[in-house]
This record gives structure tokens, C-alpha cells and sequence, in this order.
């Protein structure tokens, strides 16, 4: 369970996170969207692209990298499956999974293409 400072802290560098999207042109659309699969921090739009994002934070960048695990990653997959399903185009929507790390000082580091379906 989430302590009340870290879930502050979580909502902090999502926030820092959709903000970077918005300056490269993207549009939020769901924050902390949950399926059957699991939940995806962010959720945003760039014309007719879906961008899943995972948002990690830690002291540093190497830190929050490792915090992403194995099983986490298949939720995730299995969550924006769940999500694209909805779409006009289904499974075919243009999409990405991006990690967002966000270190200590808020600073964002943004991976696109980081879950890669097998």
C-alpha cells in the first residue's frame, strides 16, 4: 500500500510527465485509466496515435528504470490491448508504450518505444 507522501510524489511527476507530452504536441486523455488488465498512468493522443505511458520515478533515472518488472510490463501490454479494443480501428490504432523516468528533482526522461509486444 501507497503511503500518502509517495502517492502525492506519483501524482507530482505524472503531472511533470503530461506536461512534457503536451509540449511535444500530445493530448491527455485518461490519467491512471484501469482495465481488467491493470492500470496505465497516462494515456494521450497525437492525431490518430495512442501513446500508453508508464511513469517511474526514483532518486535517479537508473533507479526508477529498474523499478519496472517483468510481470508489471505484461499488465501493462495486456492493458492497452484492453484499452485499443475500444478504438474505431482496434487492435490496428497506431500506438506506442513509452516509460517516463522522473528523477529526484523532477527532472523527465522519456523512452518511446520501451515495451515492445513480442
Amino acid at each position: 500500500m501507497m503511503s500518502g507522501t509517495n502517492y502525492h510524489a506519483g501524482q507530482a511527476a505524472e503531472a511533470n510527465v503530461a506536461r512534457e507530452y503536451e509540449r511535444q504536441g500530445m493530448h491527455v486523455v485518461h490519467q491512471r485509466w484501469r482495465g481488467r488488465g491493470g492500470e496505465i498512468d497516462l494515456i494521450l493522443r497525437r492525431d490518430d496515435e495512442v501513446i500508453f505511458v508508464e511513469v517511474k520515478k526514483s532518486r535517479s533515472f537508473h533507479r526508477a528504470a529498474q523499478r519496472l518488472q517483468p510481470r508489471q510490463m505484461a499488465r501493462l501490454l495486456a492493458a492497452g490491448e484492453e484499452f485499443l479494443g475500444g478504438e474505431p480501428r482496434g487492435l490496428l490504432t497506431e500506438a506506442r508504450f513509452d516509460v517516463a523516468l522522473v528523477d529526484v528533482t523532477g527532472a523527465v526522461k522519456i523512452i518511446e518505444n520501451a515495451l515492445m509486444v513480442a
